[in-house]
Order: C-alpha cells, then sequence, then structure tokens
C-alpha cells in the first residue's frame, strides 16, 4: 500500500530531513515509526499525504507513483488518506459536526450523505452526543477524538497520525490506540509515528526507527 523507494527529501536552509529511506507497507498492515525529535518521523507522513514534495526517489501509496503525481491529482489522493496531527488543527469557531464533515464538504457530497457519514464516524469514536458543541468546550482526548472522526470520515485507505497521543495522559494513549486497531482491523492501513517507546512496545505491530532522516531497519515489509 505504501512503499518508499530510495526517498530523499532536502529543505534549502535545513538539509537533508530524509536520505535514502525504503520500506514497503502492505495493504491492511499497521507500523509504528519512531525515532528522535528531528528524526525526520513527520515529514515522511507530510511525503505520504502531499503536504510535502519528495527531492529524489519514488513514492507509491495504492500502486500510484506520488513522486510523478501532478497537482490536479493531490486532491484526490488525499482522498486516500486520512492524517492526524498531535495539535489536532480543529476549527474551534465551528461545532464537532462542522469540523468532521469539513472533507466532505470540500470533496462535494450531499447534505444528507454527510450528516450519514459524519454521526456514524463519530459515533465510532464515542462522541455522538457531541456533535453540537464547539470543540474549546472539549478535553484534549474528545479533541484528539474528533480528529480522528473527521479523518476516517472519508473512508481512507491509509490512516497517517504524527504523535496522536503526545498530549494525552496513559489511560487515554490506550484508548486512542485501541480506536485505531479497530481501524485497522477493518482494513485500513494504518502508519502512527510515536516516541511513546513505552506505550508502543506492548503493542504487537513492527517498527520503523528513523535516526537523523535515515532508517536504520532498512527494508520492511510489513503484512497484515
Amino acid at each position: 500500500m505504501i512503499r518508499f523507494a530510495n526517498v530523499c527529501k532536502r529543505y534549502p536552509q535545513r538539509g537533508d530531513a530524509l536520505q535514502g529511506v525504503s520500506f514497503h507497507l502492505a495493504a491492511g498492515a499497521m507500523a509504528f515509526l519512531t525515532g528522535h525529535s528531528g528524526a525526520g518521523k513527520s515529514t515522511l507522513l507530510k511525503l505520504i499525504a502531499l503536504l510535502e514534495r519528495a527531492t529524489r526517489g519514488q513514492l507509491f501509496v495504492d500502486g500510484e507513483n506520488l513522486s510523478r503525481a501532478p497537482r490536479r491529482r493531490i486532491p484526490m489522493v488525499r482522498r486516500k488518506i486520512g492524517m492526524i496531527f498531535q495539535n489536532h488543527h480543529l476549527l474551534f469557531d465551528r461545532t464537532v459536526f462542522d469540523n468532521v464533515a469539513l472533507p466532505l464538504v470540500i470533496a462535494g457530497y450531499r447534505h444528507q450523505e454527510i450528516g450519514r457519514r459524519v454521526r456514524a464516524s463519530l459515533d465510532k469514536v464515542g462522541l455522538l452526543g457531541k456533535e453540537k458543541v464547539l470543540p474549546i468546550t472539549l478535553s484534549g482526548g474528545e479533541q484528539q477524538r474528533v480528529g480522528i472522526a473527521r479523518a476516517v470520515v472519508n473512508k481512507p485507505l491509509v490512516l497517517l497520525a504524527d504523535e496522536p497521543t503526545g498530549n494525552l495522559d496513559p489511560d487515554l494513549s490506550r484508548d486512542i490506540m485501541h480506536l485505531f486497531e479497530q481501524f485497522n482491523q477493518v482494513g485500513v492501513t494504518v502508519l502512527i509515528a510515536s516516541h511513546d517507546l513505552e506505550l508502543i512496545s506492548r503493542m504487537p505491530y513492527p517498527r520503523l526507527q528513523l535516526e537523523n532522516g535515515r532508517l536504520l531497519n532498512g527494508e520492511i515489509v510489513s503484512k497484515p
């Protein structure tokens, strides 16, 4: 589902963020991306979501070479991908419902279909009763769940998460990881960047370890 072949990313002012990264994450697999702060975890996820472009190398998602994808293809590619951020990126002047609905509105779904999908997503993350409230009134864990609901409302093939438990206590962190496992169990390919080694060491999924932009454990094929 996700394949990197000798991918490099260089920033003009900062130098190489990724150097010669190669790995393959199979469809329906779940894996963790680990490494120190600044190792390149966020950059790698941004390349998959086409928030950044690789400087060299080939990057494939669902068989499509994103390194060659023209600008006009980016919105279509992103519909396959759900992205979750540590700081949520929620609109605090909009309701929970409106935040989750945003990807569907942008994609041009009909009002009735938007309502059905948003409520189904909120139900999956345990927030169905919160659809009319503003995110500012929610706890950190609940805000993260809103972000997850928004990421999966489009029924993506791939779910990416960048330090999704970084601001949460251990109990909430385990709950969030359990949600990712549930999505993976229904066939979604999941890749999570995390520095919480204690938490992920108790979970039976492979790790891709970055150090200074290089993948230490070489090419990994992770099968469901």
